[in-house]
């Protein structure tokens, strides 16, 4: 959606999502705003056409926001949603809430509020994070263009029209980024354990990752093309895939792990 600036929003929730869509939102040209948090210093937040206020009751009469993002625990939503139901019928409410299906959003804000869902993952924070979205029946074709370059502005977005589809999207993008931290931290545990000094063993995972993450963006064949490249016959790589995947342990694991994690999401909607 082209735009040179951004219109008023309004954040639900500063934390680490909602502070880094804001940092995003602010290199779009973001013009003015206004986050709802109690807990997060108000300094992290304000300034540059943003306000940031403690409770729902401290937004200033008169303010009308064209989106209302809900980056709030799904925990809380119950608490805290209904009273922005007084924005339904004129802003698109764009939620971030892991497992909160758009049926469970609109019976707190109203049958007739327009709900986008969507699963952004932190490397929103530099930009480079990815988000599946779906839109609810109350949607315009404007409101999903807002909706859109929102959420573009701390990465990728895909659309997809089946909600079902974002509680694996949750268990693998969303989560997805600490299953590639994990990795790093056990790779540079296991060089700890092969006598490397651990300073070297830090530096040589986190750039091994950040390299092999690099080559992947820039190349156009598949995970599994580019493993097979680095996997000599007989050679050192091939005998710790051999390991890996000895009764098909990590591939059973993994998919053992994404379940888990889908399950969790749809829990989370009751």
């Amino acid at each position: 959606m082209a735009m040179t600036a951004l219109p008023a929003l309004l954040l639900v929730g500063g934390g680490r999502m909602g502070g880094a869509m804001l940092a995003g939102w602010r290199e779009q040209g973001l013009a003015s705003a206004i986050v709802v948090d109690p807990s997060t210093p108000a300094a992290s937040l304000a300034g540059g056409g943003v306000l940031v206020v403690p409770s729902f009751a401290e937004i200033p009469a008169g303010f009308t926001p064209e989106a209302v993002v809900l980056a709030v625990k799904p925990q809380m939503a119950g608490e805290v949603l209904p009273a922005y139901a007084r924005f339904a019928g004129q802003a698109v409410f764009i939620s971030i809430m892991a497992g909160k299906t758009i049926k469970a959003v609109g019976a707190m804000l109203g049958v007739r509020a327009a709900i986008v869902r969507a699963m952004p993952n932190t490397p929103a924070a530099v930009r480079q994070g990815f988000t599946v979205a779906v839109a609810g029946a109350h949607v315009s074709a404007r409101q999903r263009q807002l909706a859109d370059a929102l959420l573009a502005a701390a990465g990728e977005v895909a659309w997809v029209d089946d909600e079902a589809l974002l509680d694996p999207v949750t268990a693998i993008s969303g989560g997805g980024p600490a299953y590639v931290f994990l990795l790093t931290e056990l790779m540079e545990r296991a060089a700890c354990d092969q006598g490397i000094p651990a300073a070297l063993a830090r530096q040589m995972a986190r750039q091994t990752v950040i390299g092999a993450a690099a080559l992947l963006a820039a190349s156009d064949e598949d995970a599994a093309d580019l493993r097979i490249a680095v996997t000599s016959p007989n050679g050192t790589t091939e005998r710790a895939l051999a390991v890996l995947r000895a009764d098909d342990a990590w591939p059973k694991s993994f998919a053992t792990a994404i379940q888990a994690a889908t399950t969790r999401s749809r829990a989370l909607s009751d």
